[in-house]
């Protein structure tokens, strides 16, 4: 195996380890995203796509070679040259062997090198939908709690409210009936006042008379000492 082949080789055996170490169950994506927000994969980050598509574009290259050699050694020309020769015949199966791994090899790579930038991908959205929906989930309870909070003082509102309209009705009913109370004692001293009023003018006609009949009495005493003057003067 040649050196880019044996490069090759490896890189596909670090793929194959690196997405099985992506796709670990006990490994949430919550921790992926811890690590993938490490300093330096910021610091990569920058050179990140450019080595992303020098890759993509080395094993194509690689990829299109090996299906070139493929094509050279399972030809109809090949095989006719190899069954005059038999050692010809084993040298052609040992390249077209080589030609057919090294198809595998650069094409599993190809797909590996894909699919792990996907997985990294997924890995970064789910652990973003992940942090959404608990910052969802907190806002919700939030919400519910001051829902909860709202309704309770909305209760304890109208509680108070009711409270607060039974003891006017109380209140109220208390104020009409000392109204009542007043209206009767306010009739009952009108009656007694109306009395009063009647007595003090039966008094006063009663004081009427009184001063008449004081007048006649005291014009009829005034006559008799008149006459019991007049006789007087005639005994003498």
């Amino acid at each position: 195996m040649t050196l880019q082949w044996t490069a090759v080789a490896f890189f596909l055996y670090a793929e194959i380890a690196v997405n099985l170490i992506l796709c670990i169950p006990f490994i949430s994506a919550k921790r992926w995203r811890l690590v993938f927000s490490l300093r330096i994969w910021n610091w990569l980050s920058p050179y990140w796509n450019k080595c992303f598509f020098t890759m993509i574009m080395v094993l194509i290259v690689l990829f299109l070679d090996a299906v070139r050699e493929v094509h050279k050694y399972s030809g109809h020309e090949p095989m006719q040259d190899a069954k005059v020769n038999p050692n010809v015949y084993d040298h052609l199966h040992m390249k077209l062997f080589r030609a057919q791994r090294n198809l595998y090899i650069s094409g599993f790579s190809l797909f590996l090198w894909l699919i792990m930038r996907r997985v990294v991908t997924l890995l970064n959205q789910v652990a973003a939908t992940l942090e959404d929906i608990s910052d969802l989930q907190t806002r919700m309870e939030d919400g519910a709690k001051t829902a909860k909070q709202q309704q309770d003082d909305n209760l304890m509102l109208k509680q108070a409210l009711l409270n607060e309209e039974k003891s006017m009705s109380a209140k109220n009913h208390q104020l009409k009936l000392e109204v009542e109370k007043l209206v009767k004692l306010l009739k009952v001293a009108e009656e007694a006042v109306s009395r009063s009023h009647s007595e003090v003018e039966a008094m006063k006609r009663q004081a009427k008379g009184l001063s008449q009949e004081y007048d006649r009495l005291l014009t009829e005493h005034h006559q008799l000492q008149n006459l019991q003057s007049a006789a007087e003067k005639k005994d003498q």
